[in-house]
């Protein structure tokens, strides 16, 4: 092992200890372990989501549309754009290492499956932010965390169900 797969290594436990942490009793009888990882985890790759958001929308995009020469993108649209390769990796990286740990299947499968299920999700998240910012005049940070919210289930099946699939609580 390389010292940079020792690092993201201690990184996952460490986090996942972390994590642990705070299952307690009440949470415990409730909730199984692995689904409290996951909200975890996805809580944390939710606040990265909208904090790149906010950053890419403002410092980046400037809330300007950007011509691509055929086509010009607006700036929700281009912000997403932007923030997705960041967020596609931390949230694979979480899931694989901290939620989703005992998966059979082998890490290639893992990452296209995901992959599939991450392409869901952003097909999703453009349609929503179309609506939200385009068709109901919402600000834009706001409407990415509203369609954030409303993607989480759907996300949490699919990692669960198919890009993890075979993952024992």
């Amino acid at each position: 092992m390389s010292a940079d797969e020792l690092d993201m290594n201690r990184f996952s436990n460490l986090l996942t200890r972390c994590i642990d942490w705070f299952y307690i009793k009440p949470v415990a009888r409730i909730v199984p372990r692995q689904t409290f990882r996951y909200g975890a985890v996805g809580a944390l790759n939710l606040l990265l989501t909208w904090v790149l958001y906010y950053l890419a929308n403002h410092f980046v995009v400037r809330d300007r549309f950007v011509d691509m020469g055929v086509i010009s993108v607006s700036p929700h649209i281009a912000t997403l754009c932007v923030i997705v390769p960041f967020t596609f990796l931390a949230g694979f990286y979480l899931n694989r290492n901290v939620a989703f740990t005992r998966s059979p299947l082998r890490d290639r499968t893992q990452f296209v499956r995901y992959l599939l299920s991450w392409g869901g999700s952003l097909v999703i998240n453009y349609a929503l932010l179309k609506v939200f910012v385009e068709v109901l005049g919402f600000w834009d940070t706001p409407s990415q965390m509203l369609a954030s919210v409303i993607i989480v289930g759907y996300s949490y099946l699919m990692q669960k169900y198919f890009a993890f699939r075979g993952c024992e609580e």
